[in-house]
């Protein structure tokens, strides 16, 4: 999936372990400073806080998202955390970060059901 490598966002997958599996060209360029461990085999709560890290475990035990946007170097991100889950079982974490305007539009559809 050539696509997902270029996306202009970042995307991280870890295991149930909490170890990198996969890590996209964005994140790779964003997250891993020169002389340290590729993203790929790393324990994704080494790259977070303690704060962070509860996060990512309730994420995973409870099977929840965590959603919210930061603003950092003048940026302003989405961040989207949510389990990995296959058929009903646990896989491991999706995380998403994306840029985004700061000044967004936000729209409200609403659909009516017209009876014929």
């Amino acid at each position: 999936m050539e696509w997902i490598e270029k996306l202009d966002g970042s995307v991280i997958v870890s295991d149930l372990s909490g170890k990198v599996i996969y890590a996209n060209d964005t994140a790779v360029r964003t997250f891993v400073k020169p002389g340290e461990q590729p993203l790929p085999g790393r324990d994704l709560m080494e790259c977070h806080n303690d704060h962070s890290q509860k996060i990512i475990s309730t994420i995973m035990e409870q099977k929840v998202k965590n959603v919210y946007t930061i603003e950092k170097k003048g940026k302003k991100k989405l961040i989207y955390q949510t389990p990995w889950v296959v058929e009903g079982e646990l896989k491991g974490l999706v995380e998403l970060s994306l840029e985004i305007p700061f000044d967004m539009p936000h729209f409200v559809r609403e659909y009516v059901k017209i009876s014929l």
